[in-house]
């Protein structure tokens, strides 16, 4: 049955979808400053923190999603943002707050780096193959059919263009990096605010009307997101600093991309927006 939140269209024009497309491409370029393929190499070389972190976000995270959709029976357009925000990699800001927090900062980028440059494909494909687990998204099939590949193309235009030419700068002019990092990174900030800021600003009213149901899913998630990832990291024995580190890894997702996702796919899903935009103001609380 179709829930009433399920049929709420989200607030934006055709305009507005080109800029924050474009501001979603300069985040990403901001994120590639601080990607070495050092980091990769880090994986072969000391697998073992890295290999647990990649287990919380891409099986835990996931787990704990349909867990609590197997639960609380959200309405289908909520689970499906849900789902959506345990597919995106890690976020932008993670690194900052890992670094604030002492832990682990090289485990850190070493993940998002990883998890950005796979979403091209993981985000399409880990999407497409959740929504079929979700009870009553067959309601909402004509809304959500949407080929990986075309998913990938637009991924691959909004994160490997711009993460291509952030990581070429960093290691061809590395002067110029040290020098456009700091305001790249506080401009990002800004943009990610205003990310946020556009979505719960077009919605507000749909927001305030349903923010009871938003707020528990998102609470529960990115909550059990943070304790499930350092608990795993704990179990497979790994020290403190790493443990904080896959924590926080885990339970910020990049919310600007699932917001980008929404807006070019899903307008008609205005639950999807509220989960997504929501997840992106609790997360920096």
């Amino acid at each position: 049955m179709l829930h009433e939140i399920d049929a709420i269209r989200i607030n934006f024009d055709e305009g507005q979808l080109g800029l924050l497309n474009l501001c979603l491409m300069f985040l990403m370029f901001g994120v590639a400053l601080d990607i070495r393929p050092r980091e990769f190499v880090r994986l072969f070389r000391e697998p073992r923190a890295p290999v647990v972190g990649l287990l919380s976000e891409y099986l835990l995270l996931p787990l704990i999603c349909l867990s609590l959709i197997y639960l609380l029976k959200p309405a289908p357009s909520l689970a499906l943002g849900m789902v959506l925000l345990s597919a995106c990699p890690g976020g932008s800001t993670s690194n900052y707050m890992v670094h604030l927090s002492g832990s682990n900062s090289a485990l850190s980028i070493t993940l998002t780096s990883i998890t950005t440059l796979a979403a091209v494909v993981v985000t399409p494909l880990a999407f497409a193959f959740f929504c079929r687990l979700i009870p009553g998204a067959e309601t909402l099939e004509a809304n959500i059919e949407v080929e990986p590949g075309r998913m990938i193309r637009t991924i691959l235009q909004l994160l490997f263009i711009p993460v291509a030419l952030g990581m070429f700068i960093a290691h061809r002019y590395p002067g110029v990096k040290e020098r456009i990092e700091p305001p790249v990174r506080v401009l990002s900030m800004l943009i990610f605010l205003g990310f946020v800021a556009f979505a719960v600003a077009g919605n507000w009213e749909h927001i305030r009307n349903h923010l009871h149901l938003v707020f528990l899913l998102v609470f529960l998630h990115n909550g059990l997101a943070l304790v499930g990832g350092y608990w795993f990291a704990r179990a497979a024995a790994l020290p403190q600093a790493d443990a904080r580190a896959i924590s926080i890894e885990t339970g910020i997702q990049n919310s600007g991309l699932g917001l980008i996702i929404v807006f070019n796919f899903f307008p008609q899903l205005g639950g999807m927006a509220l989960i997504v935009a929501w997840w992106g103001v609790w997360h920096l609380i």
